[in-house]
């Protein structure tokens, strides 16, 4: 689904996501090239949760930027198709082979801050990342490995655990706690 329909056909859940939703599609209103990098306010990008079939675990990575574990995601440079972006970060990023996709829509919507940082040997101004997130399913033995110039680790983490390991508490009070609620079967 191209990102315009997926942004407007989404249905908010809480308030955060009805006013990110709202600016979304503000932006992509006024911004033509929101799905690029060269836009240094504000970009799209998409992520994947990705949980085990009886749900009561997540697969996350130990994330070298953000010094975290967390989901898999990345920009869309270009790619219109939010899910596709989200399913191919999720296998490159993780060694994952045969994710399956839960639903066709986005299980969440989010405006992410990213603070200036310095990425291979270069400074990256702080920014925004206007984030869609799918939900897939995966088998907890599929071999996994790490993606070295992105993550220096790959692993299952029972949903309850997981926020002990998130060093970023933003992102687990106000995004991973909202997921893992959302991945609920």
């Amino acid at each position: 689904m191209n990102y315009i329909e997926a942004v407007k056909s989404f249905v908010p859940k809480c308030e955060q996501e009805a006013q990110d939703k709202d600016y979304m599609l503000r932006f992509i209103e006024n911004n033509p090239d929101c799905l690029l990098r060269d836009n240094d306010t504000a970009h799209f990008t998409a992520s994947a949760w990705a949980v085990s079939p009886d749900r009561k675990s997540v697969l996350m990575v130990y994330h070298n930027i953000y010094d975290s574990w967390s989901w898999t995601g990345g920009h869309a440079d270009g790619e219109e198709d939010m899910e596709v972006l989200a399913r191919r970060e999720l296998m490159e990023e993780t060694g994952l082979l045969s994710p399956r996709l839960v639903m066709d829509e986005p299980i969440s919507l989010e405006i992410l801050t990213v603070d200036g940082h310095m990425k291979k040997g270069k400074y990256v101004h702080s920014h925004l990342h206007l984030n869609l997130t799918y939900l897939y399913e995966a088998d907890e033995e599929e071999v996994l490995r790490i993606k070295a110039d992105e993550n220096s680790g790959v692993g299952w983490f029972g949903t309850e655990d997981m926020f002990s390991a998130v060093s970023e508490k933003w992102m687990a009070e106000n995004v991973y706690k909202k997921l893992c609620e959302r991945s609920v079967k």
